[in-house]
C-alpha cells in the first residue's frame, strides 16, 4: 500500500515563488509511490487545524512555507494522539531552522529527502499553552519579524527585516532601548536583573541576526539555549555586543548564556513575545519546558543531532 501524505502549503510564503513551488511539489510527488492530499492555507491557524484534524489519516505531514507555517503545522502535530513524522520544504524569507538542520532550499531536493526516509528526532519548546519549534524572543527588535509586511518579505526575503527594522522603525528602535526588569527561574538557579533582549532557542541561527557555535547546540538533547542581553548604554555599545555575539563570545557583562530544560519568567507588566517569528502574545508570566524528541523531522545526517 502506498504511503499517504498530507501536504500543507502556505501560498503566501517566500519570495513570490510558492505558486511555482506548488506545481513543483505536485510534479515531484506525482512520480512517487505516495497518495497525497494538498491543503493550502488562507488564514492564520489553518496549518494547525489541518494537521490536527486530518493528520491521523496520513503517514507523513509535509509543510511547505516559512518558519511560521512550520510552527503552526507542528502545533497541530503535537496534538495528535500518535505523532506523525514531519517533512519541511522551506520557502519562507529566512528559514533559520531549515538552515540549521540541513534541509535544502531547492524544492525538488527537499522532497527527495523525504523519499530517503532519513529522519531525526527534534526537541520542541512549550511556551505556556503553545508550542514553538526553534526560538522564542522578547525585547528590542523582537516584534519586527511579525510586523514586517508580507509583500516586502516576499519581494526581498531576509533583507526585508533589516529594512523594516532600520528604515521604517529606526526611531522606535532607539526609543525602545529600555530594559525590562524580570525574575528568571531556570534549572540552575534564579536570575533577577534588567534585560533588553532574550532568546530561548534550539537552533544555531536566531532570526538571521547571529549564530551560535555549533559545539554549543544539540537539537535533541532535551535542553534549549537561553541568551540574555543587558547593559546596553548606547548604539555603539549595542554594535559592540553584536560583534561579540557573532564571534560566539558570551563571556562579558552584557550577556548571559546558559542551557536549560525549564524556565519561568515573571515581569511586572506584560511584555510581547515572538514565537518562531510570529506574534506570541503579551504576558507577565511565562512557563517554558522542552518536549524531548517531540517530533521526527525528515532531515539529513547532522552532527547537531545527538
Amino acid at each position: 500500500m502506498n504511503k499517504r501524505m498530507l501536504v500543507i502549503i502556505n501560498p503566501c510564503a517566500g519570495r513570490a515563488k510558492s505558486k511555482k513551488g506548488t506545481f513543483d511539489i505536485v510534479d515531484v510527488l506525482s512520480t512517487l509511490d505516495y497518495d497525497f492530499n494538498i491543503k493550502t492555507t488562507t488564514k492564520r491557524g489553518d496549518a494547525t487545524e489541518y494537521a490536527k484534524k486530518l493528520g491521523m489519516n496520513y503517514d507523513i505531514i509535509l509543510c511547505c512555507g516559512g518558519d511560521g507555517t512550520l510552527n503552526e503545522t507542528v502545533n497541530g502535530v503535537m496534538q495528535l494522539p500518535e505523532k506523525r513524522p514531519v517533512g519541511y520544504i522551506p520557502t519562507g524569507s529566512t528559514n533559520d531552522l531549515a538552515t540549521t538542520i540541513g534541509i535544502p532550499s531547492d524544492i525538488r531536493s527537499a522532497v527527495q529527502l523525504i523519499v530517503t526516509d532519513q529522519k531525526n528526532t527534534y526537541d520542541i519548546g512549550n511556551f505556556n499553552n503553545r508550542h514553538f519549534c526553534y526560538v522564542a524572543t522578547f525585547g528590542v527588535g523582537s516584534e519586527f519579524s511579525y510586523t514586517t509586511p508580507q509583500k516586502l518579505k516576499n519581494a526581498l526575503g531576509y533583507p526585508a527585516y533589516m529594512i523594516n527594522t532600520f528604515l521604517f522603525h529606526g526611531v522606535k528602535l532607539l526609543q525602545s532601548l529600555k530594559p525590562i526588569h524580570m525574575t528568571i527561574e531556570y534549572d540552575g538557579g534564579v536570575l533577577e536583573d534588567d534585560y533588553f533582549f532574550g532568546a530561548i532557542s534550539n537552533s544555531t541561527s536566531v532570526a538571521g541576526l547571529f549564530t551560535y557555535d555549533r559545539n554549543d547546540v544539540r537539537l535533541n538533547d532535551g535542553c534549549f539555549e537561553l541568551l540574555l542581553v543587558r547593559k546596553i548604554s548606547s548604539v555603539a555599545n549595542a554594535v559592540e555586543m553584536l560583534k561579540r555575539m557573532q564571534k560566539h563570545d558570551y563571556n562579558c557583562d552584557q550577556l548571559t548564556f546558559l542551557h536549560t530544560k525549564n524556565l519561568k519568567i515573571h515581569t511586572e507588566k506584560p511584555i510581547e513575545w515572538s514565537l518562531d517569528g510570529e506574534f506570541g502574545g503579551a504576558h507577565t508570566d511565562v512557563e517554558f519546558s522542552v518536549s524531548h524528541k517531540g517530533i521526527e523531522i525528515f532531515s539529513p545526517q547532522n552532527e547537531l543531532f545527538k
